[in-house]
């Protein structure tokens, strides 16, 4: 079972599961402030839940790429969808300020 490293939590899951799904069932939510609440529910259309994986994962999907070239992301920032992301192994997430959680000014 892969482990999943979000801050001081850590938590596992089976492979293949949904990064999305398994951070709200363990009561994160990869979402900051009235994202949480104002979100595309996991379809990649919002970009809400945009996040920075330490780890393997799959290469950016068609969806991921549409998205995160869109304001505020940029591709170049390497950050992925967690409603996109199946864990296949261990990974560690990070999650940035603004509601998107689009890197900013110091953190790029």
């Amino acid at each position: 079972m892969p482990e999943i490293i979000f801050g001081e939590k850590k938590m596992h899951c089976d492979r293949g599961a949904n990064l999305r799904k398994v951070l709200i069932d363990h009561g994160i939510y990869p979402h900051n402030g009235a994202s949480q609440f104002v979100n595309c529910f996991g379809l990649g259309s919002c970009g809400t839940c945009a996040v920075k994986i330490i780890g393997k994962v799959e290469p950016l999907n068609a969806t991921e790429k549409l998205r995160l070239s869109m304001p505020p992301h940029r591709l170049e920032d390497g950050l992925r969808l967690a409603c996109q992301i199946r864990v296949e192994a261990d990974l560690e997430v990070l999650k940035f300020d603004g509601f998107w959680g689009q890197l900013t000014g110091s953190s790029r």
